[in-house]
């Protein structure tokens, strides 16, 4: 089974910000494969999708960003599942917005939702999905950029971007996530 898990913040103050585009990719997979993210458990939202290429648990932590790796470790060793089978899809802000940039490991890179992440799993070896949304063009704390909303212009690049990165996880159910990694970050 894969734990694919899209990082955010939980409340209506936060739909709409950059730091929640994590959150936007699970809801495309959720109404794709028509499951409700109706259950929850150790502070997470999650759905279970039983598709032909394979299980795969939908999983959005309420735990707020900086503290995500509280909810997926209990989630990972609840449903027995190994390191190598977490897809986690987030935010980036040095990639353009829009750009998806896929990785089977790394650093953190100043992102502390993948800080928490990396403490509680006690690895960086594990797969992930970054979706750009740019840095600001004038001075600006990064705090007010990534839980500020998408401009008009901005909205249905990000909206494609959540669907390239369902598309990625859909494919990722059924190949090797570097076989996938290496279609799409060719693109």
């Amino acid at each position: 089974m894969k734990l694919i898990v899209g990082l955010g913040n939980p409340g209506k103050q936060y739909e709409q910000t950059r730091h929640n585009i994590g959150f936007h990719a699970i809801d495309r997979l959720a109404d794709r494969w028509n499951v409700p993210l109706n259950q929850t458990k150790f502070n997470g939202m999650y759905a279970t999708a039983h598709r032909p290429e394979g299980k795969a648990l939908l999983v959005k932590p309420l735990t707020y960003m900086n503290l995500s790796g509280e909810c997926i470790r209990p989630m990972m060793d609840y449903f027995g599942v190994a390191e190598e089978d977490l897809i986690v899809i987030y935010d980036d802000l040095d990639l353009p917005p829009g750009k998806l940039r896929l990785r089977q490991k790394g650093s953190p890179g100043g992102h502390n939702g993948m800080k928490s992440i990396i403490q509680h799993i006690g690895t960086r070896e594990f797969d992930r999905v970054r979706i750009g949304i740019g840095r600001p063009d004038v001075p600006m704390a990064v705090t007010d950029w990534v839980l500020g909303r998408f401009s008009d212009e901005e909205v249905p690049v990000m909206r494609e971007a959540a669907d390239r990165a369902a598309d990625v996880c859909e494919a990722a159910l059924a190949r090797p996530f570097l076989d996938v990694m290496n279609e799409f970050n060719a693109k």
